[in-house]
């Protein structure tokens, strides 16, 4: 929907009016009437209202404590706009009780959080590995596999399985990844001699003497390219992408998928109003803004302003992020961000202030783990963890009232605008790989000019023999980069069953051959994970052994595990090698 040059839009309600808030008297066509006391009302005070229903007179309600009349028709609206509860007083109730509260006693409960890694290809000769590092530094695992009774045999019958094709993007509901917040793919397209292989393919994973190659089940566009997709929209909620998932804001002429409207202290009988507007060009940069604005007033006892948003049709998942961060103009007040999570009106808002600069547009970062669980203005000791996986609604407030009785300390009455040109979740700094891929060495070199296809691997001569698979290697890997979600690429030289333990080299540019243990690529992928080096890096690595001489330890006394860090932290942005295929020079 494309905004209009002014107004509001977006689904936004009709600007809030302003209604008095204290002591009511209704008429009501019944014989019996009945006293409520609201909070601040003077002894004399009452509301009077049948007990036998919940349906309000349409006409004025004037309030006995002032001279003011409530406008229930727009008290009425307000309530229809939020999902039409289906009991007022009860909503009126929960408000009213919201502005003071005693101390809590003890502080509220956080959320557990577990990082799960999902090992994609487990059943492989890196995928099993990776598997057992990962369990053996105590890491919860959960694998994708298309055979589960390969997969329980090979990794215990208590691994935690995922049954999907990488091939089918059916099989791969994203409800299935909820919890993952890493991957480790080693699914591969299968080779095997053409002559045959023993069962445990032990030909292959030799991988030192040359087999004529064939692949084995679905082609490399199958299992590289098209299987990547699937992979990428499966996992890409669960674990995040780097510059954050945009909950609210402006791309071009459109505005933000949320309908906003204005939930003010007159659904207590408060003159405060305020409403959501679209400044088509407010923002920082002359691009539209959306704008929290209005009147804030305690008069009948009042003191609050906000704008809410409609339950979301479908919650949002953000588990895979920290905090949201909102980018706004301050006015030098304090505001409130309340982010909930269940459906139910009268319930618990997640709840965070935050100060703002006056004149200056700032960006202001809330962590989840400091958002305070509220409950008609108390803080609820007993809530629930915050369940970043399920958010319904988002709402900004400005109120005189803080939390369990305080008073902001920025509060004014009059006139207030705080204009809002983004929110948006936000992955903690440093960022670590939250996807790292073990591809292979050779992808950029078929189709590389002036390559002496002679001395290259048997994969980069064979490449259109074998249905194109570094191309379609490749184009995984680009896949992977256009995503957006944190990575790190692997390209090991050939694979071997040799022990970890060798001294190792790390390159850019796609330019080496040599040979590398599968278990100290399982290793490397593993430590990647927790590196802010490894971010964004593609790179190969082989050991220092040359092919014709084995490497040998001695199991009474391996060789300590590596500081993977050193060498990450030599890597460089940028380098791919596919500079040599699009004619530009690669970083140095």
């Amino acid at each position: 929907m494309s905004c209009p040059s002014s107004s509001s839009c977006c689904g936004v309600s009709p600007p809030v009016l302003a209604n008095p808030r204290g002591e009511f008297a209704a008429s009501c066509s019944t014989r019996t009437t009945q006293k409520a006391h609201f909070f601040g009302s003077k002894p004399s005070s009452q509301i009077i209202y049948s007990p036998t229903s919940s349906h309000l007179s349409r006409r004025s309600v004037i309030a006995l404590a002032g001279k003011q009349s409530w406008d229930i028709g727009r008290f009425a609206k307000t309530l229809f706009f939020f999902n039409g509860p289906p009991n007022p007083l009860k909503i009126v109730e929960s408000i009213m009780s919201s502005i003071t509260a005693s101390a809590p006693t003890e502080a509220p409960k956080k959320a557990e959080t577990s990082d799960v890694v999902l090992v994609t290809g487990a059943t492989g000769g890196v995928g099993r590995r990776v598997v057992d590092v990962l369990r053996k530094k105590g890491v919860p695992v959960r694998v994708l596999v298309r055979n589960a009774e390969k997969a329980r045999t090979m990794l215990g019958p208590d691994v935690d399985l995922i049954i999907g094709d990488v091939t089918k993007g059916d099989t791969l509901d994203p409800k299935y990844f909820k919890g993952i917040k890493k991957v480790i793919n080693a699914v591969s397209v299968i080779v095997g001699p053409k002559e045959g292989d023993t069962p445990d393919r032990q030909k292959y994973s030799q991988g030192i003497k040359f087999f004529e190659p064939e692949i084995k089940g679905p082609s490399p566009e199958m299992v590289e390219y098209l299987g990547m997709q699937n992979l990428i929209n499966a996992v890409k909620e669960s674990v995040g992408l780097s510059e954050g998932k945009l909950l609210f804001g402006f791309k071009g002429n459109l505005c933000g998928k949320f309908v906003w409207g204005a939930l003010d202290d007159v659904v207590m009988g408060g003159v405060s109003e305020s409403a959501f507007q679209i400044q088509p060009t407010g923002s920082e940069t002359g691009e539209a803004t959306g704008l929290f604005k209005g009147t804030v007033s305690t008069s009948n006892n009042g003191g609050f302003t906000s704008i809410r948003t409609k339950n979301f049709t479908v919650p949002e998942d953000l588990s895979a992020y920290d905090g949201v961060e909102l980018r706004v103009k301050g006015d030098g007040r304090r505001y409130k961000l309340i982010i909930r999570t269940s459906y139910e009106w009268d319930t618990i808002g997640y709840t965070a202030s935050f100060d703002t600069t006056k004149g200056e547009w700032q960006s202001v970062r809330i962590p989840f783990s400091s958002l305070i669980p509220v409950f008609r203005a108390r803080t609820a000791t007993d809530a629930p963890p915050f369940d970043a996986s399920n958010i319904t609604a988002l709402q900004l407030m400005f109120s005189k009232f803080e939390y369990d009785g305080k008073l902001n300390p920025t509060f004014a009455e009059g006139q207030f605008e705080l204009p809002f040109s983004s929110i948006r979740a936000y992955i903690n700094e440093p960022i670590t790989p939250r996807f790292v891929h073990v591809s292979s060495a050779g992808v950029t070199r078929p189709e590389r000019p002036g390559l002496d296809l002679s001395k290259q691997p048997p994969a980069v001569r064979m490449n259109k023999e074998l249905g194109s698979i570094l191309t379609y290697k490749l184009k995984g890997e680009d896949l992977i980069r256009e995503s957006g979600v944190p990575y790190t690429i692997v390209r090991p030289c050939a694979l071997t069953e040799e022990p970890a333990g060798a001294d190792l080299i790390f390159e850019q540019g796609d330019n080496i051959t040599g040979k590398i243990s599968r278990e100290e690529v399982a290793r490397l992928c593993v430590a990647a994970l927790a590196s802010p080096s490894a971010v964004g890096k593609t790179f190969e690595v082989k050991s220092t052994v040359p092919f014709s001489e084995p490497f040998v330890i001695d199991p009474s006394n391996p060789p300590p595990e590596k500081d993977y860090e050193v060498y990450f932290k030599e890597l460089k942005d940028g380098i791919t090698g596919k500079e040599a295929l699009e004619g530009t020079p690669a970083l140095v």
